[in-house]
């Protein structure tokens, strides 16, 4: 039996949070696993496409800004889910874990904004989903492809427009799904990575309805 190194075991007795982290603006999101035909699945929306943001299009988990009538930043990730993909996740899930804090910046500014993912399991795998209009698209993937290095890819990205010789290579995967390609990658790839490697040592155990 291989013992997990002390830095791992810490982090899922208690996720990195930034220190200062009220003094900045938060967000949260909700990474959602079911038990599908194959085995392990997790849920990703793809952003509907509009002018001026910068995230339009992108592959992500569900979850957005925190509001003043949130009680906490975890119910930040369950109403955002319900508001974008119609998900009660207090009575449709069961709640895991939460995963370290990460620093992204906001829509259109180069101010800090820390996100909050939270871990959630589907209690009915055939629950349905009605994405609102910032939502274009839902789809599963499954837990065995994205464990797959072989599936592992990476893209050339610019943070500066004008100055595309300055790109990076950056770590992605590329997943085919009803004629569509999507590119999981950025901080929704960071959350991702950060939920397999938790996850590698759980034993997935379908919920009874």
């Amino acid at each position: 039996m291989t013992v997990p190194p002390l830095l791992n075991i810490v982090k899922r007795l208690r996720p990195q949070r930034i220190p200062f982290r009220h003094l900045a603006q938060r967000s949260a999101v909700a990474i959602i696993t079911r038990q599908g035909k194959h085995g392990e699945e997790i849920l990703f929306i793809k952003r509907a496409s509009r002018s001026g943001d910068p995230w339009s299009g992108h592959i992500a988990f569900p979850g957005g800004k925190r509001q003043n009538s949130d009680t906490s930043i975890q119910e930040t990730a369950i109403r955002e889910t319900q508001e974008e993909i119609g998900l009660d996740l207090i009575n449709q899930a069961h709640y895991i874990g939460r995963l370290p804090d990460l620093v992204t910046r906001r829509h259109n500014e180069f101010k800090p904004m820390i996100v909050s993912p939270y871990r959630f399991q589907l209690t009915n795998p055939d629950n349905t989903m009605t994405p609102n209009h910032e939502v274009a698209s839902t789809f599963w993937v499954s837990t065995d492809f994205l464990r797959n290095k072989d599936n592992q890819s990476t893209l050339n990205w610019s943070p500066f427009l004008n100055m595309p010789s300055l790109s990076l290579t950056l770590p992605c995967f590329y997943y085919e799904n009803q004629g569509n390609r999507h590119r999981i990658w950025g901080l929704t790839y960071r959350m991702l990575m950060d939920h397999l490697d938790i996850s590698a040592s759980e034993t997935f155990k379908p919920i009874e309805k």
